[in-house]
């Protein structure tokens, strides 16, 4: 029995080791292995290495009590390089119609990027023709040959049966014999074999199962990704076929699929029903020599704009709109079906538009055809009866109205609905007053209409009313998100320089330039500083800047999130986009709506005419009045125009009285007018000037107007005994700026200078790096403002020494100063003590004496008190020349010096010239 066994194994390894050559995918069959398991370990070696094989491959079937580990091999892979199958001249006609598209705008860019619905599920493509082995067996399975059998007997006996069913359909059971199972289904057989078994078999129970399956040839025909042959797994469907084909190509159709058997159509699934409603009805089960066929696409359509699912959709006969918007898995809530349009292909070849109502049975049931490209409008974003709430509110944004609804039905409480910081005196109702969208405005006090409900002030609102409700102090609000909110925008373009978001008010410095409300701030007057603002932003960040403010001003009322930090806004900046669109509706015969206000108030500027506005709303609008305002009389200036004529005429109003509501002086205001509070004579801000030094009573003492130094030097207790008065130094505001604009005009003339120099004949080159350091260091000195002031001629009450302060005037008295300086081109630089008699000479012949390029002829002494002395030239003594402490001798650089070698070089170079043309001379 054991010589036949091996006989038979012998010769099956034999066919086997000359099959694999031929064919990879042929396998032993299990009765081979099962009967080469029962040999010995050693021969089982012998014969595997006689022939080739490795036992590894016999040994991993199931025998006996191993389990088998069955695997899924990887068979798609995502796809590469075109998606036009395997022929380049297809894929390079595609991609050049592609550019063409891009280069002539023929579609818009939403159609271009739409995609074939469902062909993503085939983004991929097969790697081995290998069968799938792990799928389970469905109760309905037909038996056939090459199938195999796993019987488990469990009672009397314990055995493990694998049973392979042969050409002729039976299957070989020991100790029952041949049994036939041929056009049994999977659940028919276990019940046919159990009963067999209970029957036969006494004591002994068993558990069937399906071991490996056989496989099956199908092809894959037409238009394929991979089309060819396959072997797959007798338990395959159409959709498992064309995964294994990696799907359809770019022309494929998804609904019209077929499986064809000998010949004649067996079947035909749309794909559609298993991706849109779950239904694999249509997905049947294949047989061997079944073929797949995928035929050409014939109609789509085109589906964009508000629909859940846009995509390129394949049509069918009989599609309606109704059926292509089920496809697109329906509307989306912003949609406006009303207003869809179809872009057509007439009989002419032209496109054409037809517009289509969605919400009607008529639109819908309008057919479908190929090359249509349907488009879902979207609704608008504009609210139909929103109220927006804007500016110190606790939450702005968006909210119902209802007919009826005040301002204190908006905005029921103080503390719960306003800011801290809100100006209950002065809030703006925006109102639409016609078609047209102009606008008039309301003005309203919130504290009145929410605290009191008081009827003229608690305004009842209308439908798309805009509330405004501004900040009493624009200065103490914190705008770092405002400002981010700028900064994020800006970056969208291009990127601003630095990472600080709190070293410049980004909004505010766009907003600047958008004011055209007052004239330019100058910085200086006729050469005379009057105010100073550092620059520290480019021409190009700040129009990026001014750009980005400004859209977002003009679309405040919409934009989410300019209104969500509207809170941090100042009141200059909520009225703009209001100023703006009053400018915008004025006409001729209808002055523009709009009134200013300027002079002791607390926010000048333009504002927004209310309707029925007088001259206490606008005092109220502009924050009321500041502390030095004149009440008595203000001055009101209004244009008068006529059909021939206009003309300008000044009003007196009683200012005092028009506060109080009194109707003769609280006269109803016109556009264009202008109020001027004045400010009340001889009034004056509190100024102050610090004293330090050595005086008896050092600190800061605020002035009045007209006070001199000798006034708050009495008022500080007078000087020390230990004040050194020559050496005093006073420091003014003014003069340091003036300074400051002295010093930018000298780098601005130095360099024209350098220029001129640089492109004149007679001129020196310069280098350009180190002249430009030379500008930027001297543009970087940081100016005193130090005034000579003769503080001792002002002790002892020498009025003409005296002069009147200003604010931030600082004076600094030194203690006793016992030393002289000597700077500059010496020796050996010091300071000595002072000998009272020696001159200038004396005190740079102590120091070393001058160098060899100093400019000894312009030595000048600075003196205590800041003044500059030349000394005298004359041989007599002055007593314009005496130095006394704290002085200090500066000896300057010679610019012009000339080392010995270039002196003689220059030297013998005339000397030369002029030989030559003597000798030139005497020739002739």
């Amino acid at each position: 029995m054991f010589n036949k066994t091996k006989t038979l194994i012998i010769a099956g390894l034999s066919a086997l080791a000359i099959l694999t050559g031929q064919a990879n995918a042929i396998t032993p069959s299990p009765q081979m292995i099962e009967q080469f398991k029962q040999l010995p370990k050693a021969e089982q070696e012998r014969l595997a290495r006689q022939y080739g094989i490795d036992p590894s491959m016999l040994n991993g079937t199931t025998g006996g009590n191993n389990n088998q580990t069955l695997e899924n091999p990887n068979l798609v892979n995502p796809r590469t390089g075109m998606q036009m199958g395997n022929d380049p001249m297809t894929s390079m006609q595609v991609q050049e119609g592609d550019q063409k598209k891009q280069l002539t705008f023929e579609e818009s860019e939403e159609k271009q990027e739409l995609k074939r619905f469902g062909i993503d599920l085939f983004a991929g493509e097969p790697t081995t023709f290998a069968p799938v082995s792990d799928v389970p067996v469905p109760s309905e399975y037909v038996v056939g040959p090459g199938d195999n059998i796993k019987v488990q007997l469990y009672g009397k006996d314990n055995k493990e049966l694998n049973l392979m069913v042969n050409r002729d359909g039976t299957i070989q059971f020991p100790d029952l014999g041949p049994i036939s199972v041929a056009g049994l289904t999977f659940s028919e057989l276990r019940q046919s074999l159990a009963k067999q078994i209970k029957n036969q078999m006494i004591g002994v129970e068993s558990n069937i199962t399906m071991g490996e399956l056989r496989s099956i040839r199908i092809f894959v025909a037409g238009d394929a990704y991979k089309p060819g042959s396959y072997t797959v797994s007798s338990l395959s469907t159409v959709t498992q076929a064309l995964f294994v084909a990696g799907g359809v190509n770019d022309i494929g159709s998804l609904r019209h699929i077929q499986v064809k058997r000998n010949g004649k159509l067996v079947g035909s699934f749309d794909l559609y029903d298993l991706l849109m409603k779950g239904d694999a009805s249509g997905d049947v089960r294949l047989q061997s020599g079944d073929v797949v066929f995928i035929p050409p696409v014939k109609d789509q359509i085109r589906v964009t704009g508000e629909v859940r699912r846009p995509a390129i959709y394949e049509l069918t006969k009989g599609d309606t709109l109704a059926d292509v918007l089920t496809m697109a898995a329906g509307l989306k809530s912003g949609a406006y079906p009303k207003s869809s349009s179809i872009e057509r292909f007439n009989a002419q070849g032209l496109k054409s538009v037809i517009n289509v109502d969605l919400t009607l049975a008529k639109g819908k049931q309008l057919k479908a055809r190929g090359g249509d490209a349907l488009n879902v409008k979207s609704a608008s974003n504009q609210f139909e009866d929103a109220i927006t709430v804007v500016g110190a509110v606790v939450r702005p944004g968006k909210y119902q109205w209802y007919q009826g609804q005040h301002v204190s039905d908006l905005l029921p409480s103080i503390w719960g609905e306003l800011a801290m910081s809100a100006d209950l005196d002065f809030g703006l109702i925006i109102r639409e007053k016609n078609d047209f969208g102009d606008i008039e405005v309301h003005q309203f006090a919130p504290g009145l209409a929410i605290i009191n409900k008081d009827a003229s002030q608690n305004l009842e609102l209308k439908a798309r009313d805009k509330v405004i409700i501004f900040n009493f102090n624009d200065e103490t609000q914190n705008r770092y998100a405002l400002n981010k909110l700028v900064k994020e925008r800006v970056e969208k373009v291009t990127a601003l320089s630095g990472d600080s978001l709190i070293g410049s008010d980004l909004f505010k410095a766009g907003f600047s330039q958008l004011q055209q409300r007052t004239l330019s701030q100058r910085h200086e007057l006729g050469g005379v500083v009057i105010s100073s603002d550092s620059e520290t932003m480019s021409d190009e960040q700040q129009k990026l800047i001014t750009g980005e403010v400004n859209k977002m001003l003009a679309n405040m009322f919409e934009d989410a999130d300019l209104i969500k930090l509207s809170g941090e806004m100042n009141r200059n900046e909520l009225l703009y986009p209001i100023i703006i669109k009053l400018n915008s509706q004025a006409r001729a015969g209808d002055p523009v709506q709009v009134v200013a206000i300027n002079g002791e108030v607390r926010a000048p500027g333009l504002y927004p005419l209310s309707v029925g506005g007088t001259v206490n709303d606008l005092v109220k609008a502009a924050g009321g009045l500041k502390e030095g305002a004149y009440t008595t009389r203000a001055e009101l200036t209004r244009t008068v125009t006529s059909d021939a004529v206009s003309t300008i005429e000044h009003k007196t109003v009683a200012l005092n009285q028009a506060l109080k509501g009194e109707s003769n002086a609280n006269i109803l205001l016109e556009g264009r007018d202008i109020l001027t509070v004045k400010t009340t004579p001889d009034w004056q801000d509190y100024q102050s000037v610090e004293v330090r030094g050595e005086v008896k009573f050092p600190g800061v003492y605020n002035i009045r107007r007209g006070e001199t130094l000798a006034d708050v030097l009495n008022r500080a207790g007078g000087f020390t005994e230990y004040a050194y008065l020559p050496a005093s130094v006073f420091v003014r505001e003014s003069v340091r700026k003036q300074e400051q604009l002295e010093i930018k005009k000298l780098a601005d003339q130095l360099r024209r200078d350098i220029a001129t120099r640089g492109v004149s004949k007679d001129g020196n080159v310069v280098n350009y790096a180190d002249a430009q350091l030379m500008l930027t260091d001297l543009e970087n000195i940081q100016p005193v403002g130090r005034l000579v002031v003769d503080l001792p001629a002002i002790a002892l009450g020498v009025q003409q020494a005296d002069l009147q302060l200003e604010d931030q005037d600082v004076l600094y008295v030194p203690s006793t100063r016992q030393t002289v300086s000597v700077m500059g081109e010496v020796q050996h630089a010091a300071t000595h003590r002072y000998k009272k008699g020696l001159t200038v000479d004396d005190y740079v012949d102590m120091s070393g004496g001058p160098r060899r390029r100093a400019d000894d002829g312009r030595t000048y002494v600075l003196k205590a008190d800041g003044s500059v002395m030349l000394p005298s030239a004359s041989m007599w003594f002055n007593n314009r020349d005496e130095l006394i402490p704290g002085d200090t001798v500066i000896v300057p650089l010679d610019t012009e010096y000339k080392d010995n070698l270039t002196l003689w070089s220059q030297v013998t170079q005339i000397i030369y010239n002029t030989a030559v043309a003597v000798a030139t001379i005497s020739g002739l």
